[in-house]
């Protein structure tokens, strides 16, 4: 208290007003995979390594700048620009392997031979200086049976063949009856005749060293991986790409990469206001991914999870598609729903943009079987394109069945977290209690009025209880304060249902 000792006016500035608390951000994702670099430029000319920092990205351009554009062996790019393509904002993105092309590489492709136990027959690479990526070889059977032809096709359209050609040495022996200009020819196994088909040429990535579970973890007094996360507030949605790269490259079993899964939901389950976005491992039917994720037996209402993968243009070659994780593309629908209808708007029923095609169609039959293990689907619909059809979560509490539920309850008890740190050592009194009613009432008023809360009235979507009831003598010497807050969150209308009858019209007198 002021202290008062010559006569006069005085005036005293006090704090009785609102202390307003804002909404929390909701659509932050955060990125861990592979990219083609991981590297910025200094305006000193110095280059600083950004492998296992997460790093904030605000666009496509930022992207490439730090960490090179779309790569062979890398799923992270594409996810990233799905994101952005899908309505996504600001994100963080941690690279924990680089994969790129070196200068000067070669296109190659190793054959198979045939048999039951087939081994490498042929290396077939593009000679110094001929454009072959992209090219594709025939194999083709030629009478007697143990002769073949072999055709090379470039893209720009010239075509060369060679027939009457011998697994065993002799004057068919391809390593010298091939004259190409676009391709050398090297026996990997004499007497192995190479299994027909058509193969493309590619250039095989140069990649750091593999990763472990451990790298995807990370370190958190380190800043790296998963665990530096811990240290960026407004990260809100997290996705992994490239584990389903690590397994596909066999640098993790399908054991590491439910391990990995799980340290993600977990991670969200720690922090408390992140959601975790999962992916299925690929080429899986819909009987397969049934089968993998009641092994995987995850629960966890932090988390959910999307099939199939989906094809999107394919960057690096600039023709044709490829088939990607949905994760990035996900996070990205899930930004969009958020600005345009609100947290509370569940991420689903909603198109894919940049999603050309889906490996698998799934059946309403089969959709039946997913979605009550929390299988979200993405589904093409005539005339409506491609849309997430599906907004569970991966818990086995009804409770927490919807992922748009679990999303807002993050929001409101994050907004709410923040905006009434003030709180803390005042005098725990009748008017502290007041002061924070009001507060948190006017908050979660403005939550109502948005269409996030069931009820007619503010009475019947939220109350909020902070008196001597809760706070007894013996709970605010303990220098604690309880607040018990309600609110009723609005649940999609997941299964509409029209009743039709035929009626008869009305009785006439």
């Amino acid at each position: 208290m002021p202290t008062y000792l010559s006569p006069g006016v005085y005036m005293v500035e006090e704090d009785r007003g609102t202390k307003p608390i804002e909404s929390a951000g909701t659509a932050v994702a955060a990125f861990i995979g592979y990219t083609a670099k991981a590297e910025t430029l200094q305006d000193d000319g110095t280059v600083v390594s950004l492998l296992n920092k997460a790093v904030a990205i605000a666009n496509w351009s930022q992207f490439v700048d730090k960490f090179g554009a779309f790569a062979e062996g890398a799923y992270l790019p594409d996810a990233v620009y799905g994101y952005f393509q899908n309505g996504g904002g600001r994100c963080y993105v941690i690279s924990v392997k680089t994969v790129a092309v070196a200068d000067g590489a070669r296109a190659s492709v190793k054959l198979l031979g045939t048999g039951e136990k087939p081994a490498d027959a042929l290396l077939i690479e593009s000679k110094p200086g001929a454009k072959a990526a992209g090219a594709r070889v025939t194999i083709r059977s030629d009478e007697p049976p143990d002769t073949y032809t072999l055709i090379v096709q470039t893209p720009s359209g010239v075509e060369e063949t060679f027939s009457g050609l011998s697994p065993n040495k002799g004057d068919a022996y391809p390593e010298t009856a091939v004259k190409s200009k676009i391709v050398s020819v090297k026996v990997l196994k004499a007497g192995v005749l190479p299994a027909a088909g058509t193969f493309e040429l590619a250039v095989a990535p140069v990649t750091s060293k593999a990763v472990a579970v451990a790298d995807y973890r990370g370190d958190i007094t380190e800043r790296t991986g998963l665990s530096g996360l811990e240290a960026l507030d407004e990260v809100t949605i997290l996705a992994v790409p490239d584990l389903m790269m690590s397994y596909q490259l066999n640098e993790m079993s399908l054991a590491d990469v439910q391990a990995v899964q799980r340290a993600l939901y977990e991670h969200c389950e720690k922090t408390k206001y992140r959601f975790a976005i999962l992916d299925c491992p690929p080429d899986l039917m819909p009987q397969q991914v049934r089968d993998w994720r009641l092994k995987a037996n995850y629960d966890s209402k932090y988390a959910a999870l999307y099939y199939p993968w989906i094809e999107v243009p394919d960057m690096v070659k600039g023709k044709g598609t490829v088939r990607i994780p949905p994760s990035g593309h996900i996070a990205g629908v899930y930004a969009r729903t958020d600005a345009e209808r609100g947290v509370h708007k569940a991420p689903a029923n909603e198109v894919v943009r940049g999603a050309s095609g889906l490996p698998v169609q799934v059946t309403q039959g089969e959709q039946e079987v997913l979605n009550p293990l929390g299988i979200n689907c993405i589904r093409a619909f005539p005339g409506r394109g491609l849309r997430v059809w599906g907004a569970r979560t991966l818990s086995s509490d009804p409770a927490w069945r919807y992922v748009n539920v679990r999303r807002l309850f993050n929001m409101v008890e994050q907004s709410i977290e923040r905006g009434t740190q003030w709180v803390v050592f005042e005098p725990n009194d009748i008017n502290l209690w007041a002061r924070v009613r009001r507060d948190v009432t006017a908050y979660l008023r403005t939550v109502w009025s948005s269409g996030a809360l069931f009820g007619a009235t503010a009475a019947e979507a939220f109350y909020v209880k902070c008196d001597e009831e809760l706070n007894p003598p013996e709970v605010r010497d303990l220098g604690q304060l309880i607040i018990e807050i309600g609110i009723a969150p609005v649940k999609p209308a997941e299964f509409v249902i029209f009743r039709i009858s035929q009626w008869s019209g009305p009785a006439t007198s």
